[in-house]
């Protein structure tokens, strides 16, 4: 009887347990009938199961023209409600709507995605659509006011010495709590300029007011301003009111904060010890002075840095160019007939003696290849000692030695070109093409065999 009671028990329980869970939206304006402009009305949407969440909603964006529109928070409200005889569980999101124009608003149907737990997949919810209307402020401004429920307006100031002197601070701090007022819709308090001190604004600090359980209750703005004394004297920061309508009431507030009086006295600071005298126990009771002539040479001496630091490519061509120049110069030097001459006169000296310098220094002085033709049309007197000198070099005899038989030759042979008086080489730069043609033989052939 038993196992029969629980197969029972088991057929009328399996079709409970597959069934879809049940999932209700409810949403509603508070305030219902509207809000003036400048004032915050509340659209709330709860998200309703019987099973649970596996997962955070899909939340769809609202925009509305003409008014200031703040998604939820991430932290939603938790529920517990009893429907229809059954416990669902829920959490609500609310939209925060600051209308800007006194006209009507729609808000169209908005769709949520849920996660239901026991479900067969994500289940869409649609909310109902609503309008409402925004209505205008009895003193008729364009620019809305400050609308809340309630609105705090304090302030505290904290100087950086007592009494004040010259050089010192005056920091004055100014704090709005609005309750159901938006933050980044708070007013920017009006921090005066004075005469006499500096005014640094500093940036100021808005954030939401909640009641530690997710929902948002107000805003709060912190403003935080800095007064440097710059002379001595009597100074006065005035009063600051803050202009607000009271939406349950529908009349305008003002809340303000007091005038401060400040006195600056002048400067007398005066150091606890001698400065000069701790110099002095350091050692540095030495200054060193610059001369002004010393400072005109290291001025001309940077800037004639950065001028060379700025024309260096033009300078390293410049200096490729006279490496250029010298190396032209060394090679004119090398090929000139008085180079030759030293060198034949060295090689004179040389035992035994060589006569390539020799040759080199007249093909240089004259143009021609071989010696012979110098000494035509020449006279007897002028010849006859550079032949009797290569008789001595080509014949059986003993060749001369030293200065004096390289003298005797040079001198024999400049004498010759002297006489002569012929241009260096062919008046048209060209060597002849047969130099040996039309001559009389070399007179190193003259030996006798």
């Amino acid at each position: 009887m038993r196992i029969l009671l629980t197969i029972l028990w088991l057929c009328l329980s399996l079709p409970a347990l597959a069934a879809e869970p049940d999932v209700r939206i409810q949403s509603r304006l508070v305030p219902a009938d509207g809000v003036s402009v400048g004032g915050t009305l509340r659209l709330e949407v709860d998200l309703l199961v019987d099973t649970w969440f596996t997962a955070a909603p899909v939340l769809p964006p609202l925009s509305l023209a003409g008014a200031v529109v703040a998604p939820p928070s991430s932290e939603a409200s938790h529920l517990t409600l009893q429907l229809d005889g059954k416990t669902f569980f829920g959490m609500r999101f609310t939209y925060r709507i600051t209308p800007q124009l006194a006209q009507r608003f729609e808000i169209p149907a908005l769709s949520f995605q849920l996660q239901p737990g026991q479900a067969s997949g994500p289940v869409t919810l649609s909310s109902p659509a609503f309008s409402f209307d925004a209505k205008a402020l009895p003193h008729g401004g364009k620019t809305p006011q400050l609308v809340a429920n309630a609105v705090r307006f304090t302030q505290q100031i904290q100087g950086s010495h007592q009494p004040l002197r010259v050089g010192d601070s005056v920091t004055r701090h100014l704090r709005i709590e609005a309750d159901g007022a938006q933050a980044m819709l708070l007013p920017v308090p009006d921090f005066a300029v004075v005469d006499g001190l500096k005014r640094y604004v500093q940036t100021p600090m808005v954030k939401a007011l909640d009641d530690g359980r997710g929902t948002t209750t107000g805003g709060m703005r912190e403003d935080v301003a800095t007064y440097v004394v710059e002379q001595a004297g009597q100074y006065r920061l005035p009063a600051i009111e803050l202009t607000w309508w009271d939406a349950n009431s529908g009349q305008s507030q003002v809340v303000t904060v007091p005038d401060i009086d400040l006195t600056a006295e002048a400067s007398s600071y005066q150091a606890p010890f001698s400065i000069s005298e701790d110099l002095h126990v350091l050692g540095q009771q030495a200054r060193i002075t610059l001369a002004g002539h010393w400072l005109i040479l290291t001025c001309a001496a940077a800037l004639i840095i950065v001028l060379v630091w700025l024309v260096r490519t033009r300078l390293r061509g410049l200096w490729r160019r006279a490496l250029q120049w010298r190396e032209e110069r060394r090679l004119a030097r090398l090929n000139s007939p008085a180079y030759a001459l030293r060198l034949a006169r060295t090689q004179l000296r040389q035992h035994p003696m060589e006569l390539g310098g020799l040759y080199l220094w007249v093909r240089r002085r004259t143009g021609r290849l071989a010696i012979s033709p110098l000494f035509q049309g020449s006279t007897e007197s002028v010849t006859q000692p550079v032949l009797a000198f290569f008789r001595l070099i080509y014949g059986t005899d003993q060749q001369p030695q030293g200065q004096d038989a390289a003298n005797q030759i040079v001198a024999s042979l400049d004498g010759v070109m002297t006489e002569q008086h012929r241009p260096t080489g062919q008046p048209h730069g060209l060597q002849p093409l047969n130099p040996g043609q039309g001559e009389p033989p070399p007179l190193h052939q003259t030996r006798k065999p």
